[in-house]
C-alpha cells in the first residue's frame, strides 16, 4: 500500500504537473499488520502535510480488514469513492451503500497472473485511474522509473490490465 501510494504520487506529482504528497502509517507490529498511505493530490500547492480524515478516495486493498476490525468507512462521506480489491462485486460491506461510486477489479489475480507475485500494489494504482484523479499513461510511466524498465514494464501491464478490468458496483 505504501508503495502504491509512492506510485500514485509520483503519477500526479511528476506526470500530471500537479501537486501530491503521501503519508504512509504503519502499525506496531513487524508484520501483517494493516498498513494504512494517505495521498493528497491537487491542483494547487498543499499546505498542510498531516493525515486526511474524511477521504474523497478509499483504496482497499484487502477486504479480510475489515474482519479485523479497521473501520474502512471511517471519515467517509456520501461522495466518497472507494476502489476494492476484489473477485466478486463486494455486496454487503459497509461502503457497499450510502457513499459514492463503487469499483472493483481483481487486482490479486491479475499480479499473480502479470507479475508472478501475490503483491497487488500496481493492479490497484492501475485501477485507482478509473477515478481521473491520475491518468493510466502517467501510473505506467511512475511504475517503470520505480521499478526499471524491465520490472517497469510488467508492471505498468497488471496496471493497465487492473484498469481495463475494473468494474462498477
Amino acid at each position: 500500500m505504501v508503495t502504491a501510494g509512492k506510485i500514485l504520487t509520483s503519477a500526479a506529482a511528476i506526470h500530471e504537473d500537479k501537486y501530491a504528497m503521501t503519508v504512509p502509517a504503519y502499525g506496531h507490529e513487524r508484520r501483517g499488520a494493516p498498513v494504512f498511505a494517505d495521498l493528497v493530490v491537487d491542483e494547487a500547492p498543499i499546505l498542510t502535510k498531516c493525515f486526511v480524515y474524511e477521504p474523497d478516495y478509499v483504496l482497499i486493498f484487502d477486504l479480510s480488514v475489515i474482519e479485523k476490525g479497521i473501520n474502512v468507512v471511517e471519515g467517509a462521506h456520501e461522495n466518497t469513492c472507494f476502489v476494492v480489491n476484489s473477485q466478486n462485486a463486494p455486496k454487503g460491506y459497509p461502503f457497499s451503500k450510502g457513499f459514492g461510486s463503487v469499483y472493483y477489479v481483481d487486482a490479486t489475480t491479475i499480479a499473480n497472473q502479470v507479475l508472478k507475485i501475490n503483491v497487488p500494489n500496481s493492479a490497484i494504482a492501475g485501477a485507482f485511474a478509473v477515478t481521473k484523479v491520475v491518468g493510466v499513461d502517467a501510473v505506467c510511466s511512475a511504475l517503470k522509473e520505480v521499478f526499471g524498465e524491465r520490472a517497469g514494464e510488467l508492471n505498468a501491464e497488471a496496471a493497465r490490465q487492473s484498469f481495463q478490468a475494473v468494474r462498477q458496483l
